[in-house]
């Protein structure tokens, strides 16, 4: 069987030169060629590392914004190459790979082991870091754990924690006979609810008609309070937060989602009802979807 470490290193290797050179994707093929005759001749794993640098440098704009939403103190030009390259292989062996054959802990701890092998003094506990917050964020896929809404960090009181409150809906809209609902998909694989930050004394409802019109373009009504669910997030300069989502049902016109800048998002459509419940959601955000669905089925 193939050494899955060392064609990780090629893979490394091969990315911090293509970062070094000014990241021409068209360099890459040869840039791993080279590397692989240079370091690990007759290896016999090279479908393995030039797809997984292929599949790293398709979703490189993607992987982009999860560093730095996963790592907010440190933009990615200022991070150590090493350390860069590292987290863009990592994270997309976490949320890309085929789960069968890299489970999440596996490209985790691949990660970490190349970050301690070529990054600096800090550079193993840097990844991890990251990389544990993007695993916790993905429901930490192989562990039997309990949402991280129901975590209570031993380090900060639940009761001390900051609230932020956000607004979000399920959108719906006619097209004739049929009902449609509205989602917006995001870079770890799960269609979602738009959501976003209700300012300091700004109505509920009006940062939720606010922030539905910045990230998917719709113009909407609210019909119905579908009630609220909580979460726990981490905050770069405060710790812990509690996270407060408000999430009404609301009506809009069936026309063109246009996706907002909103990071993390790669995708936004309309769906049937009869189709919506075999998209891939998070647990917390079924009971929403599964409560708006019976209030349009009951027609209220």
């Amino acid at each position: 069987m193939a050494n899955r470490h060392l064609s990780r290193s090629i893979v490394l290797q091969s990315l911090f030169e293509w970062d070094s050179r000014g990241q021409h994707d068209e360099s890459y093929p040869a840039i791993v060629s080279r590397n692989i005759k240079e370091f690990a001749p007759g290896m016999g794993d090279d479908s393995f590392v030039a797809d997984l640098m292929k599949g790293i440098l398709a979703k490189k704009e993607d992987l982009k914004e999860i560093i730095e939403k996963a790592a907010p103190d440190w933009p990615i030009d200022k991070i150590s190459p090493v350390d860069r390259n590292v987290l863009r292989l990592g994270l997309y062996e976490l949320l890309f790979a085929d789960r069968s054959e890299v489970p999440a802990k596996v490209a985790i701890n691949e990660a970490i082991e190349l970050a301690k092998t070529y990054g600096g003094e800090t550079s193993g506990r840097f990844v991890n870091g990251v990389l544990g917050a993007v695993y916790k964020e993905l429901g930490e896929p192989g562990k039997d754990a309990t949402p991280a809404k129901k975590k209570r960090p031993a380090d900060v009181p639940y009761e001390e924690m900051p609230i932020q409150h956000l607004g979000g809906a399920v959108v719906y809209a006619h097209d004739g006979e049929d009902v449609y609902m509205a989602f917006v998909h995001d870079v770890f694989g799960h269609w979602t609810l738009s959501k976003g930050k209700v300012e300091e004394n700004e109505d509920v409802k009006a940062g939720t008609v606010r922030e539905i019109k910045e990230e998917m373009g719709l113009v909407i009504t609210i019909k119905e309070d579908l009630g609220m669910n909580e979460y726990i997030a981490n905050d770069p300069e405060i710790g812990k937060i509690r996270k407060q989502v408000h999430y009404f049902l609301a009506e809009s016109e069936f026309g063109k989602i246009t996706k907002g800048p909103s990071g993390g998002l790669d995708d936004a459509k309309w769906f049937k009802l009869a189709d919506i419940l075999e998209l891939n959601f998070y647990n917390d955000i079924l009971p929403i979807v599964t409560k708006a669905v019976t209030l349009l089925s009951e027609g209220k």
